[in-house]
């Protein structure tokens, strides 16, 4: 679902899309607070609850033109930014690009329900996007035990600098070392491209990974707020 909104005589437009967990983004592009408080005014009555948003913590004046909305801070993703270098990969698995789109399929299906299961996949970081019905296997690179894939990075393609969008490890195959083990190779990989650093969103809360990214010399380059309408 995607709705843009723009109203006459306003320098502006909103726009609202659902993300894969089901929820409901709302933004307002404008540099103006008027032309923000109309916008505003003319869409949060027609739109269900909860509502959230985005914004860069850093931005102090949009974050004060969405509390003034009545939106209220529901939690912090921070932005990493890591250097990529070689290193020795050493772990119980085989680390690779896949080679079965059906097997890379199935291991996301069984982390999106091992999520939504525990915490909920709403705690995923926000601008995750959701799983092709055909994965692009050039994007992953998976560990391997046996012939079963047990963990995955997801690389997205951005143009100033790549961005792991997602790296994850199957609940039985936790607490051995395989997620350092993906993103040590994930790094030497890059590295050896001559791509020099690499970024990623983590959830503050979510202490296992700002654990593994601190420990692999990533530094917090900014922060997102995630706002909630109720």
């Amino acid at each position: 679902m995607n709705h843009l909104h723009e109203r006459p005589g306003v320098a502006g437009r909103g726009e609202v899309s659902r993300r894969p967990d089901g929820r409901l983004f709302l933004s307002i592009d404008t540099w103006d607070d008027a032309d923000f408080a109309l916008l505003a005014a003319d869409m949060l009555p027609a739109l269900p609850r909860p509502l959230y948003t985005v914004v860069d913590e850093a931005d102090a004046d949009l974050r004060a033109r969405w509390e003034t909305a009545g939106f209220t801070t529901r939690r912090r993703e921070w932005e990493y930014v890591l250097g990529t270098a070689r290193g020795a990969v050493s772990a119980d698995v085989t680390i690779s690009q896949p080679s079965d789109e059906r097997r890379l399929s199935a291991l996301e299906d069984t982390i999106r329900a091992e999520v939504s299961a525990a915490v909920g996949w709403q705690e995923m970081p926000a601008e995750i996007l959701p799983r092709p019905d055909v994965p692009d296997v050039t994007k992953y690179v998976v560990a391997e035990s046996a012939g079963d894939y047990v963990g995955l990075v997801r690389l997205a393609a951005v143009t100033r600098q790549p961005r792991i969008g997602l790296i994850a490890v199957r609940a039985d195959w936790q607490r051995r070392g395989i997620g350092r083990a993906l993103l040590t190779s994930v790094l030497d990989t890059l590295y050896y491209k001559g791509i020099r650093t690499v970024s990623a969103e983590v959830h503050e809360a979510n202490l296992a990974a700002v654990a593994l990214f601190e420990g692999a010399g990533a530094r917090r380059a900014g922060s997102n707020l995630e706002l909630v309408l109720r």
